[in-house]
């Protein structure tokens, strides 16, 4: 039996009621009769009577910006006039998987846990056919969080350690949510388990490595190790891999691509975080590692980084997974974990929309200080012993 609520403002808001028509794959497909069909689904009286496109972004993923004009039904439902579609809608496969996985994490988990993320008026995903040759697909809407004129995190512009701190609340939140409570989200990858995804990143993203490579200006930033075998990261990686499927601690839903990019600040004063892509049942610290690493100056991270996974810890007690971690072991994998942030932006490309080499700077000068990849080396050696 279908549940009906209302909005703040009275709209009437229905469970989803399933599909009958595949979800666009195209720009061309997102039309007003298309969204108004769509739309339907959640909110019955609602009719979309114009729609504008604002802006069409193109990355990995479309994000459509749109205006909309509703009727009086529809007004009363809570969506703003300006709202941004994302979906994989570039004809490209690459982003498929991750669309359906974001699609997923608005429509089971985003209103449940105190995650600091947009707000989300519809979400659903076509799980695909292999054997037609269909991939997955996933779409959201979201707020347009341009309109609200806040500032998106940029590699370029580290944050101050206050801002860091401040970031952390969020990260306590999100991960003390359903921290050893995942198994009835079975849907969502374990991290570098065998076939998931962000196992094998070095392999899939190498071939991006060697285009930077060519850049003197890389070169002159990366150690010797790496410029006389670029192989060896990728060995090194897995090492990485190797060492987080040993890892027996309980499991919690982190963001799984928490660099300084894929955040928001709200005018408010507030840091959200965005695409929800590559979320999985991780570990905290790889989150934590990719974000501090990765979002202050080299000087600031060596300054606080220890009394920030402190204060980390504070936090993830208010939220009510106190007691977990241990501040040792949070330091130990925090030393080791910038290996992840050393094969992410090494296999980067600016035309992306971040620019590399601020955090390639940051993320292999961390590797030198904490000893990274002797780190790892070390711990192979004493397994195979």
């Amino acid at each position: 039996m279908s549940t009906t609520k209302t909005s703040a403002a009275g709209g009437r808001i229905t469970d989803y009621i399933p599909r009958t028509e595949k979800l666009p794959t195209r720009v061309d497909q997102i039309t007003r009769d298309w969204l108004n069909r769509t739309l339907q689904q959640r909110y019955p009286d609602l009719v979309v009577e114009q729609m504008r496109v604002v802006e069409v972004i193109s990355s990995h993923t479309t994000k459509l910006r749109l205006e909309l004009e509703f009727n009086a039904a529809g007004q009363l439902c809570g969506i703003p006039k300006q709202v941004c579609l994302k979906a994989n809608l570039s004809g490209d496969p690459l982003s498929s998987d991750a669309c359906k996985v974001e699609a997923q994490f608005y429509r089971h988990i985003r209103d449940d846990i105190g995650v600091p993320a947009p707000v989300c008026y519809f979400a659903d995903w076509d799980e695909g056919d292999a054997v037609k040759g269909e991939h997955p697909q996933g779409l959201v809407i979201l707020e347009d969080l341009i309109v609200e004129g806040g500032t998106f995190g940029h590699s370029t512009r580290p944050i101050s350690i206050e801002g860091a701190r401040k970031a952390l609340d969020g990260f306590a939140a999100l991960h003390a949510g359903l921290w050893d409570k995942l198994q009835n989200n079975n849907w969502i990858n374990v991290a570098m388990s065998e076939g998931a995804p962000d196992s094998d990143l070095f392999n899939h993203l190498s071939k991006y490595m060697y285009l930077n490579l060519e850049s003197p200006e890389f070169r002159a930033l990366l150690p010797q190790w790496l410029l006389d075998d670029p192989e060896h990261l990728g060995r090194a990686f897995k090492l990485l891999v190797a060492h987080e499927r040993r890892e027996t601690m309980p499991r919690c839903l982190i963001h799984g691509d928490s660099h300084l990019g894929n955040s928001y600040f709200r005018p408010d004063g507030t840091r959200i975080f965005i695409d929800f892509q590559l979320i999985t049942a991780g570990h905290p610290w790889r989150d934590l590692t990719y974000f501090l690493v990765g979002s202050l100056t080299v000087e600031d991270r060596r300054k606080a980084e220890r009394e920030l996974l402190q204060h980390y810890l504070d936090r993830l007690e208010v939220h009510g997974a106190g007691g977990r971690l241990s501040f040792e072991k949070l330091w130990d994998e925090y030393r080791v974990w910038p290996m992840w942030g050393m094969v992410a932006w090494i296999t980067n490309l600016d035309k992306w929309g971040q620019t590399t080499m601020p955090s390639v700077e940051r993320f292999y000068t961390a590797a030198a200080d904490h000893d990274t990849l002797k780190r790892l080396e070390a711990e192979q050696a004493a397994v195979a012993k």
